[in-house]
């Protein structure tokens, strides 16, 4: 993304890192793309899941194009700082990775099904990076939301380790954690690529397809 500087490649603990804001991020209630709310309150049904696999903008993109995904946002996660700003998260002292926030009908996609494609978008294998994007924020990440969740991603990593190392790749980075806090972006970055359908996009994944065992 465009805010190149300096940074650590190691998080900081709550004593160096950046204070807290009072004030949370301004952004619209409508999805730009969807015409849906990216936050609550949203129909009843809706499960919620949050990604971390680079750069977010493309990573939002990506989850908004699912059949059966009522809408999407994009914030930050697994950090200290409350409230942080894009500048702050960029500068390696909050702690937060930039993560998708997906509301979706589970009658319609299934969190596994979400998780797949999680796996295949992205390279979990390159610590505190993505590419050519380097620092704490581009980090892999599921952030699950109750112990189902935890189960299932534990359980997908293991199956697509084993597809990563059947192909020469090394192991999986991915932090795999409950969802603590998830801090909105400002409007800004919400559905960048709808707004900038030429913007940025660093997705890139292994090449590596997911696949169940067959005890699975």
């Amino acid at each position: 993304m465009f805010f190149k500087t300096k940074k650590p490649l190691t998080m900081p603990d709550a004593a160096e890192a950046l204070r807290d804001r009072q004030d949370a991020a301004i952004f619209s209630e409508t999805h730009y793309a969807l015409g849906t709310r990216i936050c609550a309150p949203v129909p009843d049904g809706l499960d919620e899941a949050v990604f971390a696999l680079g750069c977010f903008w493309g990573s939002e993109r990506l989850f908004w194009q699912v059949d059966g995904v009522y809408s999407t946002a994009v914030g930050y996660a697994g950090g200290v700082t409350a409230n942080p700003t894009y500048e702050d998260v960029c500068s390696g002292m909050t702690g937060h990775t930039e993560v998708v926030k997906v509301f979706f009908d589970p009658t319609k996609v299934s969190y596994e099904e979400l998780l797949l494609i999680f796996w295949e978008a992205h390279d979990p294998t390159q610590g505190m990076r993505q590419g050519n994007d380097v620092g704490t924020q581009y980090r892999s990440a599921i952030y699950v939301t109750d112990p189902e969740q935890k189960v299932k991603a534990l359980d997908s990593r293991k199956v697509f380790q084993q597809a990563l190392t059947d192909s020469g790749h090394s192991q999986i980075t991915t932090e795999i954690d409950d969802l603590q806090m998830f801090y909105y972006a400002d409007d800004f970055h919400q559905q960048y690529l709808a707004k900038n359908p030429n913007g940025y996009c660093g997705l890139a994944g292994t090449g590596v397809c997911y696949a169940k065992t067959s005890s699975e």
